[in-house]
């Protein structure tokens, strides 16, 4: 809708500036081509500068000087002086046509003076009592016989042309509205469907009309779009479905191996080093399940397959149950847990999934161990503000590079990566982090630890209840 509206903001600009072009072209145009009418200012003003140029009497005999005949001359025109009085002609050019009269009545005068003598058109000018009238061809000048016209009609003529202005742009502009309405009616179902493209809509637009050929084409595409998206999840389904069947393979076989290697690491009949290699097994075979695990729940994250449980629920008894039982689990102390949380905070309500967070602040965790195997320290912090919850889970190990950090900010995980695999970004766990924290809207934020180690940020939005 806003690409149509656009179109027909356009169109309307694009039609009044034509508009104000034309009026701008016209006026200059109008200019240009009778500037050098203006400019003789007219036959009146040429009758003046001859009576001027016209010297002697009737006693004395006149004379036209040079510049006179000139102007009678350039305007290939024939001039007649007429006495005040008698009405006769005094004096007259050389040449004067035969047919024009060498006595005038005043009846007369008046008459010639508005208009023609024997067809020519005339223009006069006083020349002390007497009169001196020009003639000129009869295909020079057109004149309007009675020059008159009303005051008030000559005061109000700005209004009539304003008037008539807008009128004339009320009735372009709904001529202009109406021819294009066609046009826009057609357009819109084009702008419409193509901005249902990439929203991935399915979209169908009447084959018919002017844009016929084009509906039909978007039509194509949505089609070859569907089609596409249909085969893409296919294929996610199946590789969901995959991950899932492995996973649950082997579990049974990974479990008898467990068992097996925690049976042999406590039968007292083995040597130490038997039991010792046996325990090595049992440990890696549970690394080898918990990784399992991850995949599957990561795959149904990124697939949106995995169920959520929303409910109210304490973030900071939650928080505090996965830190007391890493607590109770490290009996060499190597990975002593500082709980940072202020005694005022005993509650923080949000609504979620407890489990995917709870697993979220695990893996956070259990990344501090797996990353620090000498050792290290570790603080967990939950503060809160008006609208949202913070987690701060750091450590005091070997940290991480800035070039590192920042694969772990932006690059994916080789997981979601379609391209190479050759090179891991990082492991599963802070992938099912980013996941869980994406599910509840929230954001995760990884950077260098205060005391020199990873620290890690996750901001969950408060329930409401």
């Amino acid at each position: 809708m806003k690409s149509t509206f656009k179109l027909i903001r356009r169109f309307i600009l694009i039609l009044m500036l034509s508009l104000i072009g034309l009026v701008v072209i016209n006026i200059v145009l109008l200019v240009g081509l009778t500037y050098r009418d203006k400019s003789n200012a007219g036959g009146w003003k040429a009758a003046g500068e001859v009576a001027e140029q016209l010297t002697g009497s009737e006693a004395d005999g006149f004379s036209l000087t040079d510049e006179g005949r000139s102007i009678l001359k350039e305007r290939q025109a024939w001039a007649i002086l007429i006495e005040d009085g008698t009405g006769n002609v005094i004096w007259n050019s050389d040449d004067l046509p035969k047919e024009v009269p060498l006595h005038y009545s005043a009846a007369e005068i008046s008459w010639y003076t508005r208009g023609y003598i024997a067809d020519y058109p005339t223009t006069t000018a006083a020349r002390g009592e007497d009169l001196l009238v020009l003639g000129y061809p009869k295909d020079r000048y057109w004149k309007l016989m009675y020059p008159t016209w009303d005051y008030h009609g000559i005061v109000n003529t700005p209004k009539k042309v304003l008037v008539f202005l807008v009128v004339n742009l009320l009735c372009i502009i709904s001529i202009y509205l109406i021819a294009t309405s066609g046009v826009l009616r057609q357009v819109k179902p084009i702008v419409g469907g193509i901005e249902a493209l990439p929203e991935g809509e399915a979209v169908y637009i009447r084959e018919k009309g002017l844009l016929s050929d084009l509906a039909t084409a978007i039509n194509r595409v949505s089609e070859r779009l569907r089609i596409q998206e249909r085969e893409l999840q296919k294929k996610e389904m199946a590789r969901t479905n995959w991950i899932a069947g492995v996973s649950h393979d082997i579990r049974t076989p990974l479990s008898m191996v467990m068992g097996y290697a925690g049976q042999l690491e406590e039968d007292l009949s083995l040597s130490e080093e038997n039991r010792r290699k046996a325990g090595v097994i049992r440990q890696q075979s549970i690394r080898m399940k918990n990784l399992v695990n991850d995949l599957n729940l990561a795959s149904k994250l990124e697939y949106h397959m995995q169920s959520i449980r929303r409910e109210m629920f304490n973030l900071v008894a939650v928080v505090r149950r996965v830190v007391v039982d890493f607590i109770n689990a490290d009996l060499e102390g190597k990975y002593p847990i500082e709980w940072n949380t202020s005694k005022d905070l005993e509650a923080c309500m949000i609504e979620g999934d407890k489990e995917l967070i709870r697993r979220a602040v695990n893996n956070l965790i259990l990344n501090a161990r797996i990353h620090n195997p000498k050792g290290c320290r570790i603080f967990v912090e939950l503060k809160e503000d008006e609208q949202k919850a913070h987690i701060y889970i750091e450590d005091d190990g070997v940290g991480v590079t800035e070039e590192k950090l920042e694969e772990i900010q932006n690059k994916p995980h080789y997981l979601m990566n379609q391209g190479s695999m050759n090179k891991q970004r990082h492991g599963l766990g802070l992938l099912i982090v980013k996941q869980i924290v994406e599910v509840h809207r929230g954001s995760v934020c990884f950077g260098q630890g205060r005391e020199g180690g990873f620290r890690v940020q996750i901001s969950l939005e408060k329930g409401r209840g």
